[in-house]
């Protein structure tokens, strides 16, 4: 049986916050697949569709910005959403370069992350 529910992809170093956002979109009828870092998500069985990436910028090693260029030079486009808790224009203007739909900045709404996902899987 083939599943239509849109996978969504929640690399965040923080288990408490990738658990929160897991269960937001399990409970908005998405799939959700947790990874602790950009290179956990690089190690994953890549026979899995991934729709949509929500990703952090400040992970432990290699950073959200980093993931996000090298998976332009693999020539995966996948939209991607960066959230974080390090609100610089540096930072933001640096997301928007190598390509975001959304920049969310941490405590934002579960709305708001909810309307970035369905935008994003509409591109």
């Amino acid at each position: 049986m083939v599943n239509l529910r849109r996978t969504v992809a929640v690399v965040d170093d923080d288990a408490s916050l990738r658990r929160s956002l897991g269960r937001l979109l399990n409970a908005y009828g998405f799939l959700a697949e947790e990874y602790a870092s950009a290179e956990a998500f690089l190690a994953r069985d890549r026979k899995k569709a991934i729709d949509c990436l929500v990703l952090d910028i400040d992970l432990g090693g290699m950073s959200g910005i980093d993931l996000q260029r090298r998976l332009k030079a693999e020539g995966t486009a996948l939209p991607v959403i960066f959230i974080t808790a390090l609100e610089t224009a540096a930072v933001k203007a640096e997301a928007e370069k190598v390509g975001c739909v959304a920049y969310l900045q941490k405590q934002f709404s579960g709305a708001a992350l909810i309307a970035a996902i369905n935008k994003a899987l509409t591109l």
